[in-house]
């Protein structure tokens, strides 16, 4: 029988197959190089995706290459060079790092669980890390977006990359997807962690900045929990901490065209605050986990450079998560809270023989 072209070529299903279980970290995503006509190519691909602009799509993408690919990419291209390194992305080089350091844990713990990270614009994409898993036999696949807090213009979209390569595929691995972690007793630790290593290096200024990535306003309207988990996040970090309510502060940055969006804005507020007297502040990304063009360029050159011009003395940046050993700790723990109920015991290998030729036996008799 022909092969129905609707379907991607995949390994023949093979008669009591032991089953496999892999951890997919997803990421974001980012360009492959700082430069104009790569930036063309990943912001064609992430602002094109209808979870992240939603308006009339007719019209956005009138808009998106008459206008916006014709002069963003340029610009963008010279603030990635800003923070690239010579292993390439921030963003890219923490992920990878996150994954590998993960399956440590895994590995270590003896746990048979295969992890590997994917990006929801460039690569490595979904459909090339799943294509790669499923042809390595795994047939259970936990999701683990690099997003603590849920929004559809984010988590959603991760989603929508795994249905997608599934309307394609026969045979479809068993999923789960993490919504969110936003309130993981072992995220705030981590995060809490993070800022306590901060002052011990550092003086504690007396205002803790959390500035959180801002998403349009009328998403929260829409239904979008996205707000509200921003805001437990900051809570729980700042009790964690010992923090009074005038102690810390939470902003939301990188907006993005003329709509109103979550407020109140980071710069603006930077400004506001060291006009008003405020000479020192720690500033941190809870909502990041990987730095970034977004952490690393807007938040410790832009914003801090607002600041300082507005008659701020101190402006102290605290790094995102990265690798630091309590934030893969908190990955593996809200990984296995999610892997409940799968064996991650490794197949005995007399198992793997019986099932190859049990497969050979059936096939024969087919």
């Amino acid at each position: 029988m022909a092969q129905n072209s609707r379907f991607n070529k995949e390994p023949a299903y093979q008669h009591g197959q032991a089953p496999k279980t892999a951890v997919i970290l997803c990421n974001l995503g980012t360009p492959q190089a700082p430069q104009s006509k790569a930036l063309r190519t990943y912001l064609a691909e992430f602002l094109s995706d209808p979870r992240v602009v939603e308006i009339p799509r007719w019209i956005w993408l009138i808009i998106l290459h008459g206008i916006i690919l014709r002069f963003r990419p340029s610009k963008s291209a010279k603030k990635y060079a800003l923070i690239w390194t010579p292993e390439g992305s921030p963003l890219k080089v923490w992920t990878q790092a996150q994954a590998q350091s993960l399956q440590e844990k895994f590995s270590n713990a003896s746990e048979h669980v295969t992890v590997r990270y994917a990006m929801r614009y460039g690569q490595p994409n979904v459909p090339e890390v799943m294509d790669e898993l499923k042809a390595s036999g795994v047939t259970k696949v936990l999701v683990l977006p690099a997003y603590p807090q849920y929004s559809g213009t984010t988590t959603a979209s991760v989603f929508d990359a795994f249905y997608n390569w599934s309307l394609k595929t026969r045979l479809i691995p068993e999923y789960r997807f993490i919504n969110h972690y936003h309130d993981h007793p072992a995220y705030i630790e981590a995060l809490a962690s993070r800022v306590q290593q901060h002052w011990r290096e550092h003086t504690q200024a007396p205002l803790l900045v959390m500035s959180f990535h801002g998403v349009p306003e009328r998403t929260l309207m829409l239904g979008d929990p996205y707000h509200c988990e921003c805001y437990k996040t900051a809570r729980l970090l700042a009790e964690r901490l010992g923090l009074e309510p005038s102690q810390y502060k939470v902003t939301f940055q990188s907006r993005f065209g003329k709509a109103k969006w979550l407020e109140p804005y980071t710069e603006p507020t930077l400004r506001a605050l060291a006009q008003s007297g405020t000479e020192h502040v720690d500033v941190i990304c809870p909502g990041f986990t990987s730095d970034c063009l977004e952490t690393l360029e807007e938040i410790n050159m832009e914003v801090r450079q607002a600041f300082l011009e507005e008659g701020g003395k101190t402006y102290h940046y605290i790094a995102c998560l990265n690798n630091e050993p309590a934030w893969i700790e908190a990955l593996y723990r809200i990984s296995l809270d999610h892997l409940q109920g799968w064996d991650l015991s490794a197949p005995p290998k007399a198992t793997l023989q019986n099932s190859r030729d049990q497969a050979l036996r059936l096939g024969a008799k087919d």
